[in-house]
């Protein structure tokens, strides 16, 4: 009998506690060992505040550098590149510098880092890409936001990776296929899941979505199942999820994950119902607008009729 592949979901109201929680209940330690060099991955494709719902809080990280630093792990990075932003900037506005000054982690802007051509052996869609050597050379902690994306469903651990590349674009055309090449690659060592506050709707404009919820594991593929699930959404029928369980990155069936902590069904939220929700109070006040607007309208000619009596 095989063991089920074990993923923390931790729910409170202290994202730094719930993360060092949700890393113990994984026995996340026993991914490291004192002398390795971590790079921590988070979400800053642009600079916007974590309550957007689009970037990766600053307090899930901040939880992820204290329990290694509890370890004893010395040599710890903060490291992204951003697509649509200053790198530098999104971590200013994120508060990722204060984390950084406060247990002396090193930042870094991947974008501006060494690229070094990486050719994938038995890719499924991208034969060559240019990868951040700082990723390379290190163990990776993949720290994304609990969101949907427009092209591959969900954006999380595994997708995340395409801050460390170059051009960003080259994933553009059999994108699911190339987020698990890409991963083949730079496979997180452990994945966490900021679900302080998701995403709903796309990956930059996200609606708002408060859960509360810190997921992680040492098998990305299955955090991105449990995480997907969470936001109402089955893994199954994602892409990327599918494949990577298919070339042997990782767990992407439920029934083989051991759910430690909240039960999926206790903390699941539908989000495509919250965008519709959203959408639907978008239009009410759309409606409200334009009835306003009529109104006035009706009482300024009634005016104008009655001054010309």
């Amino acid at each position: 009998m095989f063991s089920k592949v074990k993923v923390s979901v931790v729910k409170g109201d202290n994202p730094v506690i719930q993360t060092v929680k949700a890393l113990r209940m994984v026995e996340a330690e026993k991914a490291f060992s004192l002398d390795d060099k971590v790079l921590i991955k988070p979400n800053y494709v642009i600079a916007k505040d974590p309550s957007s719902g689009v970037t990766t809080d600053r307090r899930v990280v901040e939880g992820v550098v204290k329990f290694l630093r509890e370890m004893g792990v010395k040599n710890i990075m903060i490291g992204e590149g951003s697509g649509f932003s200053d790198t530098f900037e999104a971590f200013r506005l994120a508060g990722i510098d204060k984390v950084a000054e406060r247990y002396n982690v090193r930042l870094i802007d991947l974008n501006k880092d060494k690229f070094v051509e990486v050719e994938i052996k038995n890719a499924l869609a991208l034969k060559k890409v240019k990868i951040a050597q700082t990723a390379l050379e290190s163990i990776i902690v993949s720290v994304p936001k609990l969101k949907v994306h427009s092209m591959a469903e969900v954006t999380l651990s595994l997708k995340n990776m395409m801050g460390a590349i170059y051009p960003k674009n080259i994933m553009h055309g059999n994108l699911h296929k190339k987020i698990v090449d890409l991963a083949s690659i730079l496979k997180p060592r452990l994945a966490v899941v900021d679900g302080i506050i998701g995403g709903a709707g796309s990956e930059l404009g996200s609606t708002p979505v408060k859960m509360g919820l810190v997921v992680a594991g040492l098998d990305p593929v299955a955090v991105d199942a449990v995480s997907s699930a969470i936001m109402g959404k089955n893994p199954s029928k994602i892409g990327h999820i599918v494949w990577a369980e298919k070339v042997g990155l990782g767990v992407g069936n439920l029934e083989k994950i051991e759910v430690v902590g909240e039960k999926i069904s206790k903390v699941e939220k539908n989000f495509d119902n919250v965008l519709s929700q959203s959408y639907s109070k978008f239009l009410k006040a759309l409606d409200y607008v334009r009835i306003t607007r009529i109104y006035l309208g009706f009482r300024e000619k009634i005016f104008r009729f009655q001054q010309k009596m």
